[in-house]
């Protein structure tokens, strides 16, 4: 006889919710629970999961504290555990379990009952067709055709798969999501049925998806602006009025407004209670301090010790530009720059100028630098852009009295930069690529003409096919690939600035090496800045396991390999090499690796935070 089950759950959530709050750890050792006060003693027989679930929700088990339960009492409790187990097994597919209650007579009063619970699954039941069918003016829009097609095909309790509660529940809110992420944000589940074959061990499904009307946006109603117009909301927010609605595109403009920095929150909801040909789209914002003073203590493997202190003015009078001064010490590098940034316009561009000094060690060297800029840019959510005209002056240190030790440069510069990945803290999926190209010439005794011109590639792919389990394409981990490559492009003898050149080496460059110790080696020994570059680097990144569960922390294995020289010939790549650990933390990946440097044969630690393309 078929059981119809459209809601498996709601027989036995009573008794799950119970068990949870009043047993702290239900799944305590029999060793534990003899050291105290108990009723009884409960062993578990049955497979891993099975095992798991009843230690955790089996209302029983709530009872052991009641040491005055009387025998009668108990035999009443486990009449009513045996269809609790069978309800808990039924979630995870196996609706013809056999079950066994059996209690061991204690030897005297003072003897704790012991009671085991034994379970046989038997066999799992499969689901045996599905039927996703659709109402609403989903059916009759033909835009409204590709989400259909996507909701049918990403419906995740295929035919041949074994039925659990849990599938079930996830397959049927998946199918929620994209109803609700597109175009119609009040849609619902009309109705769902689990119809069980206990006989044939087969589950037929049926669910039917309600879509409601489809919205569109209307204007923005924004909320909690005192000092800025409502022109530079409309600006970032980027909606456009008429839109069909997108539930992505209003976290983006969520994102955006957070990011400007004018706002310390943003929430941006769709009022679904107005005309769903214009809904209005609410704005609420609390602005930041039109003035802050940050002060930083930081740390890293290829800086050391680090001190920063950042000054920002969100409104400079007169111009109404935003202005970010800082101040940055460590042990490689002494910079201190200002920024001046104009509001965006109507697509986004923004004027940028800002002038830096900075004292930095480049390979051997002590250089001290200044660079003027002055440019526009444009910040999406998948694609920067930027062209600006630069001017730059290195002083470099030489012992070489013959040799100048000031070089100058003006340039046009471009750079372009593509982000695809799943998420843009922790990425575990997707690729980036970032283009930089310029030309100018040279200042001073002779103006030559030179090209510069940087590439950077990283791609993360992951290892495991997602079939049946999820956990089980994720165990296996992923590939981390990373590539760069630049070169400077002039003749012979140019005298370029030493921060157009290469250096490689450091903590996101190649592991093993210290920050910018690879270069040219020149005949006394010392290290100096090069025209050519070429890096890469292979990582296999795998989630660590605990008690069966995946964990925050993920171990990982690498190889870098990079190279600097003058002629594109010349390039011999050093190569490192080691082992290290991943941690989710709060501001992004922390990243701790041992490496090894081949060509230095010596060990080194590398510590970096966060993930920047």
């Amino acid at each position: 006889m078929k059981a119809l089950l459209a809601g498996l759950m709601v027989a036995i959530a009573p008794g799950l919710l119970l068990a949870q709050d009043l047993s702290a750890n239900p799944a305590q050792t029999a060793a534990t629970a003899a050291t105290a006060s108990v009723a009884f003693e409960l062993h578990i027989e049955a497979p891993d999961e099975i095992r798991t679930l009843l230690a955790n929700h089996l209302e029983l088990l709530r009872y052991r504290a009641l040491t005055d339960l009387s025998d009668s009492e108990l035999a009443r409790l486990l009449t009513t555990a045996e269809q609790e187990t069978r309800e808990l097994v039924g979630t995870l597919g196996y609706f013809t379990p056999s079950i066994r209650f059996d209690q061991a007579a204690p030897r005297d009063s003072a003897t704790t009952r012991k009671v085991t619970l034994t379970v046989v699954p038997g066999e799992p039941t499969l689901v045996a067709d599905v039927q996703v069918q659709f109402s609403g003016p989903i059916l009759a829009e033909s835009a409204a055709a590709p989400q259909r097609q996507q909701i049918e095909d990403d419906w995740s309790l295929q035919a041949g798969m074994r039925f659990t509660q849990a599938r079930w529940d996830s397959a049927k809110q998946q199918a929620l999501r994209e109803l609700t992420a597109q175009r119609y944000p009040t849609g619902q589940l009309a109705s769902t049925l689990a119809d069980i074959d206990p006989v044939t061990r087969l589950a037929h499904l049926a669910v039917t998806v309600d879509s409601g009307p489809a919205y569109r946006l209307g204007g923005l109603v924004i909320e909690g602006l005192k000092r800025y117009d409502e022109e530079l909301v409309t600006r970032l927010a980027r909606l456009t009025p008429g839109s069909i609605y997108d539930q992505s595109e209003m976290v983006n403009a969520q994102q955006r407004l957070t990011d400007s920095g004018y706002f310390d929150s943003a929430f941006v909801s769709l009022d679904t209670a107005g005309d769903p040909t214009a809904a209005p789209v609410r704005v609420q914002l609390r602005e930041a301090r039109l003035k802050k003073l940050v002060l930083g203590l930081g740390a890293s493997t290829d800086g050391g010790a680090r001190l920063s202190a950042e000054h920002t003015h969100h409104k400079v009078p007169g111009i109404g530009w935003r202005a970010v001064s800082k101040l940055m010490l460590d042990r490689e590098s002494r910079t201190l720059g200002s920024e001046l940034t104009s509001p965006p316009d109507a697509d986004n561009w923004r004027w940028i100028t800002s002038a830096q000094f900075q004292n930095q060690a480049l390979g051997s060297f002590d250089v001290n630098s200044q660079t003027l800029r002055v440019g526009r840019g444009q910040i999406g959510d998948r694609i920067d852009r930027n062209y600006y005209l630069q001017y730059e002056r290195a002083d470099t240190a030489t012992s070489d009295p013959t040799k100048p030790s000031i070089a100058q440069a003006l340039s046009a510069n471009y750079a372009w930069t593509l982000r695809n990945f799943n998420s843009a803290v922790f990425p575990t999926k997707g690729w980036g690529l970032g283009v930089q190209v310029g030309g100018g010439s040279t200042l001073g005794s002779q103006n030559d003409p030179y090209g510069r011109v940087m590439a950077r590639w990283i791609g993360i792919a992951p290892l495991g096919v997602q079939a049946d389990s999820t956990q089980t394409a994720l165990r296996a981990g992923r590939l981390a690939l990373r590539a760069e490559a630049g070169a400077v492009l002039a003749k012979d003898g140019v005298a370029l600035p030493s921060t157009q050149l290469f250096l490689v080496g450091g903590d996101n460059s190649v592991r093993g090496y210290g920050y910018r110790s690879l270069g040219i080696t020149l005949p006394d020994g010392q290290t100096t800045a090069g025209r050519y570059l070429a890096t890469g680097s292979v990582e296999w990144q795998r989630p660590i396991i605990s008690n069966g569960l995946l964990t925050d922390w993920e171990s990982t294995v690498f190889i870098d390999a990079g190279a600097v020289a003058d002629r594109p010939a010349d390039l011999r790549a050093k190569v490192g090499v080691g082992v290290g650990v991943r941690w989710k933390s709060p501001v992004g990946p922390l990243q701790i690796d041992l490496a090894y440097g081949v060509a230095v044969e010596r060990l080194r630690l590398h510590v970096n935070v966060g993930f920047n393309f």
